[in-house]
């Protein structure tokens, strides 16, 4: 851990923390010394990455939570607020792709499960976390989107719809913070060696991507006090 790191003393939340690119930016936010609160379903994962983070001096807390459990997210915020008193920095990378189909094909659960996850989770975060941010005399928040929101694409329907929907969400809540410290931003990693990614693209080759601690840079840039980016769109692609 650095102590005079880019982000030392800042708390962060990062969702999809146990795995891909959010166990890659926890990692890197830890090495610059940010206290992360890591947030996944998957409490193997979790405890992997909090152990890499330890390893390396850092620190970690674990909040197991699966982010369609929405009292769970609710209750968040006044967790947070009760231990840390503020929230610097929030990184809402958790997404779920759904099924690759038509849209007429689509299951009525697997729709509302992605609009679930990648819009209405990510709204209840921005509520429940807003004020905390509000607190901080930076607050910064990076919200995961894709290529996708931008290129709808046949059979990526329930995806490339809540992504769309989620910049729409994001910009708006930027718009609403202009005259504040928090500073609020979308980022696009473009391809990316991940599980989803694998799953979206089965036949390309994955050692042609660019891994998830290549891009992680760009989320430090992000999350840093300094930065003065606000209401943009990042396209690592």
């Amino acid at each position: 851990m650095l102590e005079n790191g880019a982000l030392a003393g800042r708390i962060a939340v990062i969702t999809g923390a146990s795995r891909g690119v959010g166990a890659a930016v926890a990692k890197r936010f830890a090495a610059e010394g940010a206290h992360v609160v890591l947030v996944a379903r998957t409490v193997g994962g979790l405890e992997e990455v909090d152990d890499a983070i330890k390893a390396a001096g850092g620190q970690a807390t674990l909040v197991p939570c699966d982010l369609t459990e929405f009292e769970r997210v609710d209750a968040l915020g006044p967790a947070l607020l009760e231990r840390f008193g503020k929230l610097d920095i929030l990184v809402g990378n958790a997404g779920a792709l759904g099924d690759m189909t038509p849209l007429t094909h689509y299951d009525d659960k697997e729709w509302h499960n992605v609009f679930d996850v990648n819009i209405h989770a990510n709204w209840r975060l921005i509520r429940t976390l807003d004020p905390l941010l509000r607190r901080s005399d930076a607050g910064r928040a990076i919200m995961v989107t894709s290529g996708a929101a931008a290129n709808p694409r046949a059979f990526w329907g329930a995806y490339a719809t809540t992504k769309a929907a989620l910049e729409t969400m994001v910009r708006i809540w930027a718009s609403e913070l202009a005259k504040t410290h928090v500073r609020v931003n979308l980022l696009n990693p473009g391809a990316t060696r991940t599980v989803m990614r694998a799953a979206a693209f089965p036949g390309e080759d994955p050692m042609s991507l660019k891994t998830p601690e290549d891009i992680t840079a760009s989320f430090v840039e992000l999350a840093s006090p300094d930065c003065t980016r606000h209401g943009e769109l990042i396209d690592l692609a």
